[in-house]
């Protein structure tokens, strides 16, 4: 077996609540450091791009810990979710009109997610990611205009949150439903092991 140096531990490189309520779920014991990232990115594919974004969170908080000195034993998990439809990358909607297009837009059809993770330990990065197809039922225009207004959508990729009051429009999903809701427990359990030989809850 492995064994741990005492000062490892984990750092979840997200502010995400809906990503803090997972990695405790697993039983992982963990601090937050969200750093500043250029997500600015050519990349077109889904996968490809969640697995990039996911890939300089975790080196941008690697380096912003290491630059307090703070960088040692650190385990660092972060993940990127991105929605796609129609060949489209859908992000997280700046304002109404847009989070009203994303939503008309995966309006009674089927729309991909996709969730790149990423471990960074001893200076390396390791990349993984899910992809959950998502049914979702024809939503009227008055029930999109009443979900807008609620401002649910507007930190969440997509424009929607599968796991809030969305939920009431989608018909099921192909796939890893923590992969929606932003990280892949399975996934990332698995990568985790293979990466650092044991699993969260046993740091």
């Amino acid at each position: 077996m492995t064994q741990k140096s005492p000062s490892e531990h984990i750092v979840l490189a997200s502010a995400s609540p809906r990503r803090k309520e997972i990695l405790a779920g697993m039983g992982a014991c963990f601090c937050v450091v969200s750093a500043d990232v250029d997500e600015s990115c050519d990349l077109t594919d889904p996968i490809e791009l969640t697995r990039e974004l996911a890939r300089r969170k975790g080196e941008a908080t690697l380096n912003a810990l290491a630059a307090k000195g703070e960088d040692e034993g650190a385990i660092i998990i972060s993940a990127d979710t991105v929605v796609a439809c129609d060949g489209r990358i859908l992000g997280k909607p700046q304002n109404e009109d847009e989070a009203y297009e994303m939503l008309s837009l995966i309006s009674g059809r089927a729309h991909t997610v996709c969730t790149g993770i990423a471990i960074t330990y001893h200076g390396t990065t390791h990349v993984d990611h899910s992809v959950t197809t998502v049914h979702v039922d024809n939503i009227p225009h008055e029930e999109i205009k009443k979900y807008i207004d609620s401002g649910d959508p507007f930190d969440k990729a997509g424009s929607y949150g599968i796991q809030g009051r969305f939920s009431q429009w989608v018909r099921g999903i192909d796939g890893c439903y923590f992969g929606v809701v932003g990280l892949p427990v399975n996934k990332l359990s698995s990568l985790f092991k293979k990466v650092v030989g044991r699993y969260p809850d046993e740091i």
